[in-house]
């Protein structure tokens, strides 16, 4: 449906490191290997994958929902495949959103969801955060409320770990992505546990 160079030229240059083409293409990996995995149609997915944040610079410009946005836009680039597969990929694209209660519906739908919530823990995932942070000039620690919820101005890796990343573990959609994420989480979790250790002295 769209290779690589095609899905790349749809994007523009990215000023956030978290979100740039290199993450469309870990998801894009990440999907291949969850898909092969549960047997979900790999053109779907692959073509879901590389067309996920293709509304995140619009969304950054004027607002919206990144997600709702790249549906439309997968629409108009994958005009003239077959409907029934474009509709399959720009659902999946509607409802990959953590922060949106829109759950994935079709396997392919979840596959994504997977792929990109995936690559937000883990090791790589502590690296987006920290990316993120640095972009912010925000401050490598700070103590995160009881009950945080999100509504504190400081946001450090700390907080989005706390608000975000330690929940993701729970909202795999596949049995593949449980697995995967498993593992992701306990690198995680003693990343950030080992961190307060240091901060406060004690290693």
């Amino acid at each position: 449906m769209i290779t690589i160079a095609q899905a790349r030229a749809c994007y523009e240059a990215a000023r956030d490191s978290a979100h740039d083409f290199d993450h469309v293409l870990r998801v894009l990996a990440m999907a291949e290997r969850i898909a092969r995995a549960e047997g979900a149609d790999l053109e779907i997915v692959r073509a879901a994958a590389l067309l996920h944040d293709v509304g995140r610079a619009q969304e950054a410009r004027a607002g919206g929902d990144h997600a709702a946005i790249g549906a439309q836009r997968a629409r108009e680039i994958l005009d003239g495949c077959p409907p029934d597969r474009v509709q399959a990929v720009a659902e999946a694209i509607l409802t990959h959103r953590f922060r949106v209660e829109r759950p994935p519906r079709t396997l392919e739908a979840r596959v994504l969801y997977d792929a990109d919530k995936l690559d937000a823990i883990g090791a790589i995932g502590i690296a987006r955060a920290y990316a993120v942070a640095g972009r912010e000039a925000s401050p490598l620690w700070g103590e995160v409320p009881e009950h945080y919820q999100g509504d504190s101005p400081l946001h450090t890796p700390r907080h989005e770990f706390a608000f975000k990343l330690v929940h993701i573990q729970s909202k795999m959609q596949t049995d593949t992505g449980r697995q995967i994420a498993q593992e992701r989480h306990r690198y995680m979790v003693a990343f950030f546990r080992r961190l307060e250790q240091e901060v406060c002295g004690q290693r």
